[in-house]
């Protein structure tokens, strides 16, 4: 079994397996339940499209860090995950700021294999590679938004609440999304930055292979 394959069954394997410990028990399991359908879709699909479309060990990395942390919040429910609540109370921050996180999470750490997505599929190049990316991540974080409203209407009141986990901040829609910009705009940055060193590096090697 090649190497390349044992990474990808061992981050599918800690994903599932951090799911299934995070569905013993759950806060609400109403609200585990429906948080949990998109996660286990995308999984699916990026089983179903792996062989044809692979991404990098580091982009399936980065994807398992992101729904680990999504994971963990839907076991308690944002507003009650343990560390936002001692972070809360140890920095007077006045409200768990978990949620934050996680959507800072989601543009930090899936810019990049949206970065990867474009640049191999689309074979895009120049500044747009990194525009798109960034673009992506504040179009699926208003869509997010868009899609917990629908459910927030469509169940009972209280689970429409904890769905939404805007802990009494009537602009955490629009927070969360700055969270997931920021985190893609930082991730995108982060990229130039080594790219760019990178390329000079391999320069300065060439041209002092030149001069010998």
């Amino acid at each position: 079994m090649s190497r390349n394959k044992l990474v990808s069954i061992g981050l599918l394997l800690w994903y599932l397996a951090v799911s299934v410990w995070m569905a013993q028990a759950p806060v609400d399991p109403q609200f585990w339940l429906i948080a949990s359908i998109l996660p286990a879709a995308f999984v699916v699909l990026l089983i179903a499209t792996h062989r044809f479309l692979p991404l990098s060990h580091t982009s399936y990395a980065l994807i398992t860090a992101f729904l680990t942390l999504h994971t963990i919040g839907v076991h308690y429910t944002y507003a009650e995950v343990p560390i936002g609540l001692w972070l809360d109370q140890v920095l007077h921050l006045g409200r768990n700021h978990f949620d934050r996180v996680v959507h800072f999470s989601f543009g930090f750490l899936l810019a990049y294999p949206m970065e990867e997505l474009f640049r191999l599929s689309a074979s895009i190049r120049g500044w747009v590679v990194y525009y798109l990316p960034v673009m992506t991540v504040l179009g699926l974080s208003g869509l997010w938004e868009i899609i917990e409203s629908w459910v927030a209407r469509a169940v009972h009141p209280e689970l429409g609440v904890t769905y939404l986990g805007s802990q009494g901040d009537v602009w955490d829609a629009q927070k969360d999304m700055a969270a997931a910009l920021y985190g893609a705009l930082l991730s995108m940055t982060l990229l130039l930055v080594v790219r760019a060193l990178r390329g000079a590096e391999t320069a300065l090697e060439s041209e002092a292979a030149f001069s010998e």
